[in-house]
């Protein structure tokens, strides 16, 4: 790894991958800035390791220049919910080339290609704004069956997991490896220019997953089978009807196979396996039982 004395910028340092990112690079003694909306300060990072909590709101561009101060790459987590991530983010990257960035890791998805619908939009861009980049995309978080996701309440409420997946397999993935494919492309020598589809171990349907969480809980978890008519509906009681086909659509293009694969991302870059969907749920297991 190189040893700029630059600052790495991470947008969305207190959400999944970005506090995940966050404490990879303080760990490995980088100077971090930790952007958000709330510039507090990261769980596990002090001024002492090098970590700057810093203000940054997508809605808000005068707050660019201060997050951009130093800052010779940046890891991007899209503004949440935007249609049109590209509107805020395009303008974003041109301002921080011209600051002096000069490598980019954009966060995207395996269900979304270069040009593709939102983000799309921005993976198409990069390697035109900057030499040195990569675009993470993850398959499904494990993350998911925990914390706040609609399918963990689900499954504390009732016991439930609901898709229109069928029987489709996905090759979830824990947010830790994707951060440590994150601090890979951030940190070494030479970015990868390329798009990384990130990976677990093994693609499981959700009555896999229903049963392994049966099996480490203790509790019976069951997967609710819907039509994507039935997963559009009961999206849209809590979210833009727009939004909501669109995710009931990923769920149809996993029943159709789109997601059933795996990847040797993790373990060709950071030279250990990914995690098993058993070892999270493991030790995750305070977290399922609440």
């Amino acid at each position: 790894m190189d040893a700029s004395p630059e600052f790495t910028l991470v947008i969305g340092a207190t959400g999944t991958t970005g506090s995940r990112v966050t404490a990879q690079l303080a760990a490995a003694g980088r100077r971090v800035k930790a952007a958000s909306r709330r510039a507090a300060p990261v769980d596990g990072a002090t001024p002492v390791d090098g970590t700057t909590p810093v203000r940054f709101d997508w809605d808000d561009p005068t707050s660019f220049d201060g997050a951009l101060e130093g800052a010779d790459r940046v890891y991007l987590i899209p503004p949440l919910g935007s249609p049109d991530p590209a509107a805020v983010m395009l303008p974003f990257l041109r301002q921080a080339r011209a600051a002096g960035v000069h490598r980019a890791v954009l966060l995207s998805s395996s269900a979304i290609p270069a040009g593709g619908p939102a983000v799309g939009q921005v993976h198409q861009a990069l390697p035109g704004l900057f030499s040195q980049w990569a675009v993470l995309r993850p398959s499904w978080f494990m993350q998911n069956f925990t914390g706040d996701h609609a399918h963990a309440m689900t499954i504390r409420a009732d016991g439930t997991i609901r898709t229109a997946a069928g029987e489709g397999r996905v090759g979830f993935v824990d947010a830790d490896d994707i951060a440590a494919v994150a601090v890979h492309a951030l940190t070494e020598p030479q970015a990868p220019n390329t798009d990384l589809v990130i990976t677990g171990p093994q693609a499981l349907g959700y009555d896999d997953i229903s049963a392994t969480l049966t099996q480490v809980t203790g509790r019976t978890i069951t997967h609710h089978r819907l039509t994507y008519e039935q997963m559009r509906d009961r999206l849209a009681a809590d979210m833009p009807a727009e939004f909501a086909a669109m995710l009931a659509g990923m769920d149809r293009t996993i029943a159709e196979g789109a997601e059933d694969r795996t990847t040797d991302t993790v373990q060709r870059l950071t030279g250990r396996p990914p995690r098993s969907f058993q070892a999270f749920a493991e030790r995750e297991l305070g977290l399922l039982r609440s």
